[in-house]
């Protein structure tokens, strides 16, 4: 966002102070002129309106391409801009094309009720009968794939496959997508199985308003017992900004109508719902809290309770890899018993494993339920998912280094060449500070700092940068905008793929002021706030 009177300015001052015809001495003098000749390569791209918006969209990268020798020199930056926007749109288009969007659900049913409700003296005679019996009674998989045609018309292609105490069967749906405006969409929807008959469906989606749309669903089942028919109608409002109203009718084998209120915030999630129906009438209540940490956690608690009974949920997730969310919930009702869920996202894919405990309200199947998985969760996250995590970082950041290395070097020679032709010019701004009172840079170190305990084991990873950032005072002020500070003059990276800092102690007026920024933060000194306290 520098003005042209700005960018003037700073490469006259550069020029000044890398100027080779000031340095006599052979080697400075070389280190001169190649400093002295990237200015004046970095200024001809800046001060031309079409090179400088080809480096802010594309970087280095773009002036190199050929090509653009061709592009009309009336041009502005907006309209390479929307060139570039437009590059990016059929570029994105094609992705879309290759795109599947695979996704899935494996869910395995787990009975172990034998651990609760087992009467010992029944078991003496029945040899390994020492052992609960814990068995996989029921298991379900399901996958689907998005296959588009063309920029409006989508093909999904789904199947699912379920057994339970041996018996099961499985289904394949084909669906047929198009997109008819921005308003809304309609499905053609094919199926079979060989538990039921085929499957027509019809699914229409429609913006009524910008605040309202309605979805309708109706389809025809073929069975042994005549066709089936079936309709469901969703009408939606946003009701404020994170609050969204929904009336259900659902018509067919199980008839019901259904009105829920959402709110969704940054912090909480909460769910209200009624529902009067054929065979189920019910109502349920749920929240849900996000932590605002690096892990996404989340508590929640529900209540459902209907003519089917009562249901009391609670249970949490956590991220515990960059693409892995892992969660428990505990299911307490009557007369269902005591179940957990253990639910593992990753990426696309959802692992579900419900785990029937007992029929019975028992508390200690309510407590082992709880206590267990959080054990078990704390034990693994230390023992094996953070050295996992650790190590997979130490990776990453290793392979950036090697891949930056010789690039990190070059610039190391150059802000060590920088700093040596700066020593004049410092010494001067010293002087004059100096006879005015003013801001004079004791010691200032960039990279890595190690405060934290926890962290003592870690290397500090700083560079002195005292002379630097004498260089950039004028008239007793030091200004650094919102911008990573290893691309100042006399700066380089010493911990690539790290968290960074500047450390500055200064005297002003005489009196020592300390300030710590992070990397990208903007810094104005001096400031009363960074004065140290004589008595401290």
């Amino acid at each position: 966002q520098a003005t042209q009177e700005e960018l003037k300015a700073a490469y006259r001052r550069l020029c000044m102070l890398y100027h080779p015809d000031k340095h006599r001495d052979p080697e400075l003098k070389t280190q001169a002129e190649r400093l002295f000749n990237l200015v004046h390569q970095a200024y001809e791209v800046l001060s031309d309106p079409q090179t400088r918006a080809i480096y802010d969209i594309y970087g280095r990268r773009g002036l190199e391409m050929e090509g653009w020798e061709v592009v009309e020199r009336k041009r502005t930056p907006a309209e390479i801009r929307e060139e570039f926007e437009r590059l990016q749109r059929e570029r994105e288009e094609r992705r879309l094309q290759q795109r599947t969007n695979p996704k899935g659900t494996i869910s395995v049913g787990i009975d172990a009720t034998d651990l609760f409700d087992r009467y010992d003296e029944e078991y003496e005679d029945v040899p390994g009968s020492s052992f609960p019996q814990i068995e996989i009674n029921k298991m379900h998989i399901s996958q689907s794939i998005e296959a588009p045609l063309t920029a409006t018309d989508t093909a999904i292609l789904s199947g699912n496959l379920s057994t339970q105490n041996g018996n099961g069967g499985g289904s394949i749906n084909l669906a047929l997508r198009r997109v008819t405006s921005a308003k809304g969409w309609g499905e053609l929807e094919f199926g079979a199985g060989d538990l039921q008959g085929p499957l027509f469906g019809l699914k229409i989606f429609r913006n009524l308003t910008p605040r309202c749309f309605i979805t309708t669903n109706c389809a025809l089942q073929f069975s042994s017992r005549g066709i089936r028919p079936g309709l469901t109608t969703v009408l939606a409002r946003n009701l404020d900004k994170n609050t969204m109203g929904y009336l259900q009718w659902g018509w067919g084998i199980q008839s019901a109508m259904n009105t829920s209120i959402v709110r969704d915030t940054k912090t909480s999630h909460f769910t209200v719902a009624l529902q009067l129906g054929i065979p189920h009438s019910f109502m349920m209540v749920s929240y849900q809290h996000k932590f605002q940490d690096e892990d996404q956690t989340r508590v929640k608690g529900s209540l459902k309770t209907g003519f089917f009974g009562t249901i009391v949920e609670y249970g949490a997730e956590r991220k515990i890899s960059r693409h892995s969310i892992l969660g428990a919930t505990v299911s307490v009702g009557v007369p269902q018993g005591v179940s957990l869920k253990i639910k593992l996202n990753r990426a696309s894919q959802t692992y579900f494993f419900p785990v029937h405990l007992t029929d019975q309200l028992l508390p200690s199947a309510v407590f082992y339920a709880t206590v267990g998985p959080l054990v078990i969760y704390f034990a693994m996250h230390r023992l094996i998912i953070k050295p996992y995590l650790r190590a997979q970082k130490e990776r990453e950041l290793e392979k950036q280094r090697e891949s930056t290395a010789s690039d990190i070097l070059q610039k190391k020679q150059e802000a060590e060449a920088a700093v040596r032709l700066m020593q004049e010019s410092v010494r001067r701004i010293i002087e004059a500070e100096e006879a005015r009172m003013g801001l004079i840079v004791v010691n200032a170190w960039y990279g890595k700092f190690v405060n934290d305990n926890s962290r003592k084991n870690e290397k500090v990873k700083v560079i002195d940068v005292t002379v630097p950032l004498q260089c950039l005072v004028k008239d007793s002020k030091l200004i650094l905008t919102e911008a990573s500070k290893a691309g100042l003059p006399g700066f380089y990276d010493p911990c690539v793929g790290e968290e960074k800092s500047l450390k500055v102690l200064y005297q002003f007026r005489g009196v020592l002021h300390q300030v710590m920024s992070a990397d990208n933060e903007a810094l104005r000194i001096p400031k009363q706030s960074h004065r140290i306290d004589a008595d401290g």
